[in-house]
């Protein structure tokens, strides 16, 4: 070991000190206070999705003093069974997404709390996620198909290509953390 390797060179970053590692974690940790404002934005995206349900609720019950046929019925049902969907998927990355990554939410116990968030992990939420897409995307499919008619070849072609994706991306993110987990299953027995 040289004499001049101990020494600092002029222009050389001084390493941290632990006061400063500590405050800089400290605020690292608080970023994730800047996700609440994205939760908030979410709950307000719920309140839209209520009046859209309430809007297509009352296309279908005006459309029973009318002649409505069948078909109509149907896709006005689909649409609210996509809304419902939709505002599932939302409490979903709502209720799940803060308490996994922002705060707890102290519920443990609430007699209402949801049987889902007591084993909601970052790699369970992809899945719930990954399926809740595939249930939104094969109702919109089952729509298109139920009006066929009115559709294009190439809508149908793509609605089918994107749904087919979905499924194989559900795929991938299952065996994903199928893997993880297993590395994880492991290295616990190593230890």
């Amino acid at each position: 070991m040289h004499a001049t390797d101990s020494k600092v060179h002029p222009g050389a970053a001084l390493p941290p000190t632990p006061a400063t590692e500590r405050t800089l974690a400290r605020l690292i940790f608080a970023s994730r206070w800047l996700q609440a404002p994205l939760y908030v934005g979410l709950i307000i995206a719920q309140g839209v999705y209520v009046v859209l349900f309430a809007k297509e609720l009352w296309h279908l019950v005006m459309s029973l003093t009318h002649a409505a046929d069948e078909s109509r019925i149907i896709l006005t049902v689909l649409a609210l069974i996509d809304v419902v969907m939709i505002s599932n998927l939302l409490i979903m990355v709502i209720v799940g997404g803060y308490e996994t990554f922002v705060a707890k939410l102290g519920l443990e116990s609430h007699s209402d709390r949801p049987d889902w968030l007591s084993h909601t992990k970052e790699n369970t939420m992809k899945i719930k996620l990954s399926l809740a897409l595939i249930g939104i995307s094969s109702i919109s499919l089952l729509k298109s198909f139920i009006d066929a008619a009115n559709q294009s070849q190439e809508t149908l072609m793509w609605q089918s290509i994107i749904h087919v994706i979905f499924l194989v991306s559900s795929i991938a993110i299952a065996f994903t953390v199928w893997l993880s987990n297993k590395a994880t299953q492991v290295g616990h027995e190593k230890h």
